[in-house]
């Protein structure tokens, strides 16, 4: 016997932006059953996350932030012990506060246990809330590879609570302002435009300049997700990774001190004057774009570009896409274009001093 027939399932992405999180999660999980995992960090800044009142409520955990977190397999095995511990079902809510090394984490647990448990994702960083924290992926860094262990797995909400930034370092405040950069050259000229002229204020954290930015953002990324064609990133191509083969081979070799952001705006530094010097990306936008990158405190540069195994980048980027390599470059402001070969000796020479 033979058989092949098609289906689908629905998803619905719900994204809330807000001021009052604990009063929108309440609404979304109404009296179900619900176990909280929050940042240790996040909850030194706000420790009333730990007396939350929602009726369900079985208890707040701590855990551990930052990217160590999904270099191992203890926060994610702890989570999945903690949620069959208070007796989470497929009805029930796991609720997660962090960035997005913290989301992805845990959220392969909730993803894994029972083979899926409801999650609401409160990412607390500009870069979780610009792109992060919207996405549909989960997962742990593992052999040397960024996020080679993980799960699609769609969230049953987003909720991002702005108050939660004001307690960012000025370091993780900046950095997430490279996905902003990345997602308006790839799709929003007019957004550029925004950024570019309000670069200076978003630094010195300027919330009137930032927080239409992270939104706009936000659903640019979602919109690409639900409306993208390929959710789920079975193709070839992932258009929103543009700077993200360098980014990622990046933070591997600086053993993960450097963050996610700053590797993105290095990497988008090195693929903008890579573009320019093979015709593709006009040489002005490519000077706009790093001096856009400057203003707002990113860098364009860093040692490990020298690294002799920083090109296993661009192997590890073609399997992790599916076997092809789709290196996405900037055509014009807000539209790409892809390439599938990569001429080495020119790429060397973008890699050897600073954009």
């Amino acid at each position: 016997m033979q058989a092949e027939r098609g289906f689908s399932v629905d998803y619905t992405h719900r994204l809330r932006f807000t001021r009052q999180a604990e009063a929108c999660v309440r609404e979304l999980v109404g009296e179900a059953r619900c176990l909280a995992f929050v940042d240790q960090g996040l909850l030194s800044a706000h420790p009333e996350l730990a007396r939350m009142e929602l009726p369900g409520l079985v208890e707040v955990l701590p855990v551990p932030g930052g990217e160590s977190v999904k270099n191992d397999m203890r926060l994610f095995e702890e989570a999945c012990r903690a949620i069959d511990r208070a007796a989470i079902c497929r009805h029930s809510y796991v609720l997660v506060w962090g960035g997005g090394a913290v989301l992805d984490a845990v959220g392969f647990a909730a993803a894994s246990t029972h083979r899926g448990v409801r999650l609401i994702r409160l990412p607390s960083t500009t870069l979780a809330q610009a792109d992060s924290g919207v996405g549909v992926k989960c997962g742990l860094n593992a052999f040397g590879k960024k996020n080679l262990l993980g799960a699609f797995y769609v969230p049953h909400a987003v909720v991002c609570d702005e108050t939660l930034l004001a307690t960012l370092s000025d370091e993780h405040w900046r950095s997430g302002f490279s996905e902003v950069v990345k997602v308006a050259l790839l799709r929003d000229a007019s957004l550029f435009e925004e950024v570019e002229r309000r670069a200076d204020e978003v630094r010195e954290r300027e919330l009137e300049a930032a927080l239409p930015l992270i939104r706009r953002s936000a659903e640019l990324h979602l919109s690409q997700i639900v409306a993208g064609g390929d959710p789920f990133e079975l193709g070839s191509g992932r258009p929103l990774d543009f700077g993200h083969w360098i980014a990622h081979r990046l933070e591997v070799l600086s053993d993960f001190s450097l963050t996610h952001g700053h590797a993105v705006s290095v990497g988008m530094a090195v693929d903008l004057a890579y573009g320019a010097r093979l015709g593709v990306t006009p040489p002005a936008l490519a000077a706009r774009a790093t001096s856009v990158l400057e203003r707002l405190g990113l860098p364009l540069w860093h040692p490990r570009l020298a690294h002799p195994g920083l090109l296993q980048g661009l192997e590890d980027f073609r399997q992790h896409l599916g076997g092809k390599l789709c290196l996405p470059l900037i055509e014009e402001l807000g539209r790409e274009t892809t390439v599938d070969e990569v001429d080495r000796e020119l790429l060397t020479e973008c890699l050897a001093v600073p954009a």
